[in-house]
């Protein structure tokens, strides 16, 4: 229930921070907004404001904003400030301000978790200030391999490695990659430590045997790893690393949407399996919760980056596809008639609803089967 909690007021942060871009740019265009509403209705209580209407409605998945003449031209006398009667550039202007409030806001989060201490590879700093505390950390664990089933989980510090023959201490990527490959086929206690949010606790001791498979050419246990401590900055560089940081999460959003979309499309490697809804969402926020304040900054910063990611896509019923439809507009230098647009994206938006319900069966399918 907490971590369903937790989930809706960080939907309603993202999709409010979104909607917000589109408001403000709006405003100052002098484009009239005649509503932006918290939630979705029914609407529960509302209060105008000079022209604009500001709403509290029951369901709590983000908001809205309502821009005066956005699905089509109101004959009224006000018509001239409805948005289809601005320019190609100011219509272009108020769309894309919900996908860049969408990276400042993730800006702002990353900068904020560097003042506060944010877990970064040991070797990464912009600025020249040292990581502390690095730890060899599990980044990702393959479900099924021998570490899934030994119980080692995402976040687990490997603290030693021991064999019959041999130990490995406090061991550096390369080092531990290079033990497990040695003795494939062999039992080992692995030592770790469990990170409980408010730092790591004692060591534990597991039984994992490597196998070949996994990955190519070696033996492995099927985890991700890197050496990560926390990189701890004062203000002002530590907005200008998450700026960094914020490019870096975006160009890699991009190219890991890219592989997805063409893998699905072109060789099926892609499968929703891969990819997580709401459902997997909530889990996922609840299990990042538990591990500290900066871990959800980060996971909230990266949700952000992948909405507005996803909303330039040029694709009917997201801002990219209505960009689109003003891109071609301009170029037929005749605009593209709203019930075309309409028409269009009633189909975009039934596709991206079918899209969802089967990103969520997924979700389900792998809570059930756990």
């Amino acid at each position: 229930m907490a971590s369903l909690l937790l989930f809706l007021i960080i939907l309603a942060v993202l999709v409010l921070s979104h909607e917000f871009g589109h408001f403000l740019v709006a405003k100052l265009f002098g484009v009239r907004v005649d509503e932006f509403g918290f939630g979705f209705p029914p609407k529960l209580f509302s209060f105008k404001k000079g022209e604009t209407e500001y709403s509290l409605n029951l369901l709590p998945f983000g908001g809205f904003v309502k821009i005066f003449g956005e699905d089509k031209s109101e004959g009224d006398r006000e018509a001239g400030r409805s948005f289809l009667h601005q320019s190609n550039s100011v219509q272009a202007s108020i769309i894309v301000a919900g996908v860049l409030f969408n990276f400042l806001l993730a800006w702002a989060l990353l900068s904020i978790g560097f003042m506060w201490g944010l877990s970064v590879p040991a070797d990464w700093s912009e600025m020249g200030q040292g990581v502390e505390d690095p730890r060899l950390l599990i980044t990702d664990v393959l479900e099924g391999s021998p570490a899934d089933k030994a119980g080692i989980k995402v976040n687990d510090n490997i603290i030693y490695a021991v064999s019959k023959d041999s130990a490995l201490q406090l061991p550096k990527v390369q080092e531990f990659v290079n033990f497990i490959n040695e003795h494939s086929g062999e039992e080992l206690i692995i030592g770790f430590q469990r990170d409980t949010g408010k730092g790591f606790g004692d060591t534990q001791v597991l039984m994992i045997t490597p196998k070949e498979g996994l990955v190519p050419d070696r033996a492995a246990i099927g985890v991700g790893l890197d050496m990560i401590g926390i990189l701890r900055l004062p203000v002002h560089k530590a907005i200008y690393v998450g700026a960094i940081a914020t490019y870096r999460l975006t160009v890699n959003t991009i190219y890991g949407l890219y592989s997805f979309a063409s893998g699905f499309i072109f060789d099926g490697t892609s499968s929703f399996e891969s990819v997580s809804g709401p459902v997997g969402l909530i889990g996922m926020v609840g299990e990042t919760a538990s591990m500290g304040f900066s871990y959800l900054l980060s996971l909230v910063a990266l949700i952000s980056i992948n909405l507005g990611v996803l909303n330039i896509v040029p694709f009917p019923a997201l801002d990219g596809g209505r960009l689109l439809f003003i891109i071609i507009g301009a170029i037929k230098k005749k605009p593209i008639r709203a019930e075309i647009q309409n028409y269009i994206n009633i189909f975009g938006f039934a596709f991206l609803l079918l899209l969802m319900f089967m990103i969520t069966w997924s979700d389900l399918a792998k809570v059930v089967a756990k």
